[in-house]
């Protein structure tokens, strides 16, 4: 290779600092090999670099070019010796997590916000996931922390598990819905000859799951909670809901609460980690997770 990475700090050393005097008392280095340095590069690339017709030496266009693009490899260089110094130090390149779709994303965000002021160097990856899904996503490696997973976790182990809270559930319609008015508690042979939104499970290889769904009944199937709750303000369909997804609207009117034969519904929702990973990162994390975060 014609171009070394100790060439182009030489010469951004002399732009930089102005002259090759200059740069080689920087780099700690006498002035003839400075220019050796130099003068090689120009015979390797086959160009004029410096222009010394003046006093100073002045970079050519060709110099100038060559200066812009290879300060873009000095710079990753940098951040390599930097991302280097982190892992030896035990902090991971990056971190993938995945959230409920369910849950409130604000409280996790402000929880990466003070992560990054450790300057660890982790890039940190955040995606959501639905019912089952989010063990899917850690057991096929997509995350290395999951947070709102429900409980049955897959078998066979190979995760750690902690709690991180109960979630009230409760079935909603919209005020011009038939169950509306419906007298309480509502059997489950009425509530089946309405239609149900159903969020879909994001599993890719688990067995996907379904919740809040009876027998018979025809279901629309969406992508997100956000569009759930939507589809039910709209009366497209009934079904449950996390309490405190949906209170403002039960509050302001856009949503009703009733009764159900089936009960009160409450899951249990964990955050888990993969068995082995013990990286800075992921344990920073876990040491911080709780309910308040996010409920």
């Amino acid at each position: 290779m014609k171009l070394t990475l100790d060439a182009l700090l030489v010469l951004d050393t002399i732009n930089r600092l102005g002259s090759f005097a200059a740069a080689a008392e920087s780099l700690h280095r006498v002035p003839s090999a400075i220019t050796y340095s130099m003068k090689k590069l120009e015979q390797d690339l086959n160009t004029t670099l410096f222009d010394r017709a003046g006093h100073r030496a002045h970079l050519t266009e060709s110099g100038k070019f060559l200066l812009l693009e290879g300060r873009h490899l000095l710079d990753l260089v940098s951040e390599l010796e930097n991302q280097l110094r982190k892992v030896s130090k035990g902090w991971e390149i990056e971190l993938n997590i995945a959230i409920a779709d369910m849950l409130p994303s604000n409280g996790l965000l402000e929880l990466i916000q003070q992560f990054y002021k450790e300057k660890s160097g982790t890039r940190i990856k955040l995606h959501t996931e639905v019912y089952g899904g989010i063990w899917d996503a850690l057991m096929s490696n997509r995350a290395d922390l999951v947070i709102g997973a429900p409980d049955n976790g897959p078998p066979g182990g190979g995760y750690h598990t902690q709690a991180l809270g109960d979630i009230e559930w409760v079935f909603v319609v919209a005020p011009g819905h038939p169950l509306a008015t419906h007298k309480e508690p509502i059997p489950e042979t009425i509530i089946s000859e309405y239609r149900g939104i159903a969020v879909a499970d994001t599993s890719r290889d688990l067995p996907k799951r379904t919740a809040g769904i009876y027998t018979g009944q025809d279901v629309f199937t969406v992508s997100d909670f956000k569009t759930k709750i939507n589809a039910h303000i709209m009366g497209m369909g009934v079904g449950f809901l996390p309490q405190y997804l949906v209170k403002d609207e039960i509050q302001n009117g856009l949503l009703i609460e009733k009764k159900v034969e089936t009960g009160h519904q409450k899951t249990s929702t964990y955050f888990a980690w993969r068995t082995g990973r013990t990286g800075r990162s992921l344990e920073w994390f876990v040491n911080r997770l709780n309910a308040s975060v996010f409920l």
